[in-house]
């Protein structure tokens, strides 16, 4: 006799009697308890948390992704393991994982949970099992993995509205295992079963390492639902529980997090569940986001209206950060930033930013905003990309001058950017629809958080400019792609300054402005005569940059270099620069400027600021500070993005603002004092 069951699409034959005592010990030893059907109250009810718990004022009422709570009905028993699948019994499946044992310092002994597994290695491990016993293992549904761990409680934790000290593990942001801010120190055992267990009889469901669940992320329904197996496809697996080097709030029984089903490292590991999958047909995918919607897919042929090429345009500033006061999650209105623009073959305009509380927070995430061909405003902000609690640093856009959008991002793996790993993903539609992301730097560490400057080389390869530190000076890596995209490899050198913008010359070297590395108290620029791999450094003209501020290079369809940056030293002590104005006289400016050069970076001989030259007026800079725009002043501070469209018009935008000008407007003498009076 025997029962037909299917995992992941395929029909698997169960030969084995299934187990029927209380707890089950299976052939490698592994404990798994019965779960008995039930009833419980899924998400987070509203009761604020203590403060303690939440860390942060703006999760004193949970995460937005777990709401609304909802009753779910478990009808079937199921098994689940005591503890997390430790390094011993995963390696009776792969032997070869144990090279990865004491990776980064972690998990070296037997009886420590497995880490270093992505969500396709767990369920595999599940099968291999199951063919191994003749009985259906695999991965518990979110709705099981909450179930148990709530073990008939509705508190914050199993053991009540705080979590004893005994679960915490390097409770807080890691920056691990960044050397400039980590160290061993932050390194825990990972040994499993060393913490009280809940009313169950399950260990470590509150910390030690994460665990993968079967779900698709998706949000919740607020409908009762009975045996829900998630969403029918996603971009992210549920993981739940949290783990060693996270903040208490992650550790709640409601806490939802996920990951990219490729990805791995030392906070995810996975327990297994002894039972049929629920045959439930599982919700469908979240409907598309604004910006997704009614977008026009054919390229234009002639725009009416259009900037004359030979006559001076200047356009701006144009807000495009658009975010619900009160919003909390996926939004925040609180600090949104580090943007990267795009101009879509179809003539409309993305651009992706990032939005938190803070920035090193587990809640960053990237919204978007459209702006349409022929629209004269920016649509509000729509989510765009946002791995469940994880702080998703440092996007970029590019296109490829043919069809295809590329969005780079980093993805830590919980708080900071101290250990990123980086992400592609494609769109051949104008954005509408994306690729499934891929790890094209798959190791977390340094050297991998994208810069806003990528480009393709001479000889065909896109360049990637990427940070190759997490403070505020120590340089900036280039990563190279010879095959479109498909492969990276890091060319080796450091340009001097974080947050570089990168060009070829004519020549085929690679020229780089950064922000810190300062030479002579002059910005740092770097020659590369070999693709990145050593540089040379000297002393630019222009003043440096410092903190909430980055700058943006770029080789004009025309065929000058053009440069954005600020006056220095800093948005709030500014010095000025001096301009030459249309009547031959210099005076003094400050703020954000642009400069062109016509000799491949030797010298800038039209330098002016980015404004519209008019009266003073207040307008918004970054997280909705005012600056007075005008004559002799422009945007003090902001991460700059910058592209040119195909009419020719170059797009800028800072951290909230969008200005759009052509190489005339750039060539064209600022006006003189006498045309609007002392300033």
């Amino acid at each position: 006799m025997f029962d037909i069951g299917f995992f992941r699409g395929h029909i698997l034959l169960y030969t084995a009697k299934p187990p029927s005592a209380l707890e089950h010990i299976n052939s490698i030893g592994m404990r798994l308890r019965c779960i008995e059907p039930g009833t419980f109250r899924m998400g987070f009810e509203g009761e604020p948390l203590p403060e303690d718990v939440a860390g942060k004022p703006h999760r004193l009422n949970g995460d937005f992704d777990e709401k609304p709570a909802h009753s779910v009905t478990i009808t079937e028993p199921f098994y689940i393991g005591i503890c997390e699948v430790t390094n011993a019994q995963y390696e009776q499946f792969d032997p070869g994982h144990r090279k990865l044992r004491g990776a980064l310092g972690f998990s070296r002994e037997d009886d420590e949970a497995v880490v270093f597994v992505d969500w396709h290695d767990a369920t595999r491990f599940c099968e291999w099992l199951s063919e191994r016993e003749g009985l259906p293992y695999r991965l518990p549904t979110e709705a099981e993995w909450e179930y148990a761990c709530r073990a008939g409680t509705s508190t914050l934790f199993h053991t009540g509205a705080e979590l004893p000290d005994v679960f915490h593990k390097n409770a807080g942001q890691s920056w691990y295992p960044d050397a400039a801010r980590g160290g061993p120190s932050e390194i825990s055992s990972l040994k499993v079963g060393q913490t009280p267990s809940n009313p169950w009889g399950l260990y470590d469901m509150h910390g030690n390492v994460e665990e993968w669940c079967y779900d698709w992320y998706g949000p919740y329904e607020a409908d009762d639902q009975t045996d829900p197996v998630g969403r029918a496809d996603g971009d992210f697996k549920v993981t739940r529980g949290g783990s060693h080097s996270t903040e208490l709030f992650y550790l709640r029984s409601a806490n939802r997090m996920g990951m990219l089903p490729e990805d791995k490292h030392w906070l995810v590991g996975f327990r297994v569940v002894l039972g049929e999958l629920p045959q439930t047909e599982p919700l469908p995918v979240s409907p598309p986001e604004r910006y997704q919607r009614d977008v026009r897919q054919e390229r234009p042929t002639v725009i009416a209206g259009k900037p004359d090429p030979d006559r001076p345009y200047f356009k701006g500033p144009r807000q495009y950060v658009k975010v619900p006061e009160g919003s909390n999650g996926p939004m925040f209105p609180h600090h949104n930033h580090d943007p990267a623009l795009v101009a879509c073959p179809n003539g409309d305009l993305l651009a992706i930013w990032y939005t938190c509380v803070e920035e090193r927070g587990r809640e960053l995430g990237l919204l978007v905003s459209r702006l349409r061909r022929g629209e004269e405003e920016w649509e509000p902000a729509s989510v765009f990309w946002n791995t469940p609690d994880r702080n998703n640093h440092a996007p970029a856009f590019w296109f490829d001058g043919k069809d295809t959008l590329y969005h780079f991002c980093g993805l830590s793996v919980a708080a900071t950017w101290g250990n990123l790993a980086t992400t592609l993903r494609t769109s051949k539609d104008n954005g509408v629809t994306w690729s499934r992301a891929r790890l094209i730097i798959p190791e977390h560490g340094t050297r991998h958080m994208p810069v806003e400057s990528v480009f393709r080389a001479q000889d065909g390869s896109i360049v990637l400019p990427c940070d190759a530190v997490t403070g505020g000076r120590g340089g900036t890596a280039i990563w190279i792609s010879r095959d479109e995209g498909e492969t990276w490899e890091d060319a080796g050198g450091t340009i001097a300054g974080i947050h570089a913008g990168v060009v070829q010359l004519k020549d085929g070297r690679l020229m780089a402005f950064g922000r810190g590395d300062n030479i002579d108290d002059r910005m740092p620029r770097s020659i590369s005569e070999d693709m990145g791999k050593t540089w040379t450094y000297s002393a630019t003209p222009f003043p440096p940059i410092s903190g909430g501020q980055r700058l943006v290079l770029l080789r004009l369809r025309e065929g000058p270099i053009f440069l954005a940056s600020f006056t220095g030293p800093n948005r709030r002590d500014p010095e000025p620069i001096w301009i030459t104005d249309a009547s031959g006289t210099e005076r003094p400016v400050t703020g954000l400027f642009g400069a062109i050069s016509f000799d491949e970076g030797e010298t800038w001989p039209h330098i002016r600021l980015i404004s519209d030259d008019g009266p003073g007026r207040q307008v918004e800079t970054m997280d909705g500070h005012l600056f007075t725009m005008g004559f002799s002043n422009a945007e003090p501070g902001g991460y700059m993005s910058v592209c040119q469209d195909a009419e020719g018009t170059v797009h800028l935008i800072s951290s909230r603002q969008h200005y759009a000008f052509n190489l005339a407007w750039l060539k064209m003498p600022p006006p003189a004092s006498a045309t609007h009076g002392d300033p």
